[in-house]
């Protein structure tokens, strides 16, 4: 080794604390997280929040007026058709540590760009009427939505994304990008239409959803007979087969061009993921996705206008390793990232 070198870093280096960093970027990250030279929050102490975001329960009371980004919470899974538990998400993601604060491949600390915080839960009325807490979901996204504030959620099963979108597409139907093993584009069943496997049919019927501004991926298993909605609506559906065979980026771009520059919701649900690496879930179905294809996909769609999203459909107590809301933690941190990257360009 060039002893100059060794002596220049030795310098620079041989007295530092972790804390004392150079490049410019990873200097300004490190200044929102060490209160001295080596010493920063410990992940595993203190009250769990999404995100390690400050709480905000009392921020409705407030109309949300100094955020841009809720973080909520979704505790409800009364429109499951298989196994039951996406109730507990909000609280297994709550508890992941060490999620951001910097994202590597988009280069940006989310939290430094943005007003962020968890608010908490939406109350809801009944923990037994799923139209009740449908109602009550709806109105509180219509107070965020009124005050400008950018959603992001952790469910909770798919039938949340009805309300939500009703909420958010009031004004002008939006677009989506749909991340999921199913397309929920099913009708009724046994006299209950707004399960979770039919949100996004509804969502269209509404005019809350482009269906030619949405874009499903990762689609597969044998209920395939059940969503001609999506085609016959316009939607745009990639199997994960295909995926194999045209690649990410081809994916990523087609998803780009069909969302376009208008409004878009982003919505992952956990079942997206293979089961063997996220087991946590109601309906799983092997031959999933990779967690690094996911965050591929999702960050590929760094720049579009994206005006909420949602992580749904964790049951952690299917899954003793807690992969599963790691990765869901994940997800919204890369969600919370689009936001980010999308405002710093308005």
């Amino acid at each position: 080794m060039d002893q100059s070198k060794l002596d220049a870093l030795r310098a620079k280096y041989a007295d530092a604390k972790g804390g004392d960093i150079y490049d410019p970027l990873f200097a300004s990250v490190a200044a929102s997280v060490f209160t001295s030279s080596d010493r920063r929050a410990w992940p595993f102490a203190g009250v769990a929040t999404l995100l390690g975001a400050n709480f905000r329960p009392d921020a409705a009371k407030e109309a949300f007026t100094d955020l841009d980004v809720a973080l909520v919470g979704v505790p409800m899974d009364l429109g499951v058709t298989n196994r039951a538990g996406a109730r507990l998400g909000p609280r297994a993601v709550r508890a992941v540590e060490r999620i951001g604060p910097y994202e590597h491949a988009l280069r940006v600390a989310p939290a430094g760009k943005l007003r962020v915080a968890d608010v908490g839960d939406v109350p809801m009325q009944s923990r037994f009427s799923l139209e009740q807490c449908h109602a009550d979901i709806e109105t509180w996204y219509k107070a965020l939505a009124a005050a400008d504030v950018v959603p992001l959620s952790v469910g909770g099963d798919h039938s949340i994304s009805l309300p939500i979108l009703r909420a958010l597409g009031a004004r002008r139907p939006v677009g989506l990008v749909h991340i999921d093993a199913h397309c929920d584009t099913s009708g009724a069943y046994e006299g209950a239409k707004f399960h979770h496997g039919g949100p996004f049919r509804l969502a269209v019927l509404d005019g809350v959803l482009d269906p030619e501004r949405t874009i499903q991926i990762g689609i597969r298993g044998p209920a395939e007979y059940l969503w001609e909605f999506s085609t016959d609506s316009g939607m745009t559906v990639i199997h994960a087969e295909e995926i194999d065979r045209i690649g990410l980026d081809a994916v990523i771009a087609k998803a780009r061009a069909i969302v376009g520059d208008g409004p878009t919701y982003v919505s992952f649900d956990i079942d997206s993921i293979d089961p063997a690496l996220a087991p946590g879930t109601g309906t799983p179905e092997v031959g999933g996705l990779l967690p690094r294809e996911a965050l591929s996909l999702v960050r590929g769609l760094a720049g579009i206008d994206i005006v909420g999203g949602d992580v749904v459909e964790v049951a952690p107590q299917y899954d003793a390793t807690t992969a599963t809301p790691q990765i869901g933690a994940q997800m919204l941190f890369q969600l919370l990232c689009l936001v980010a990257l999308r405002q710093s360009q308005s």
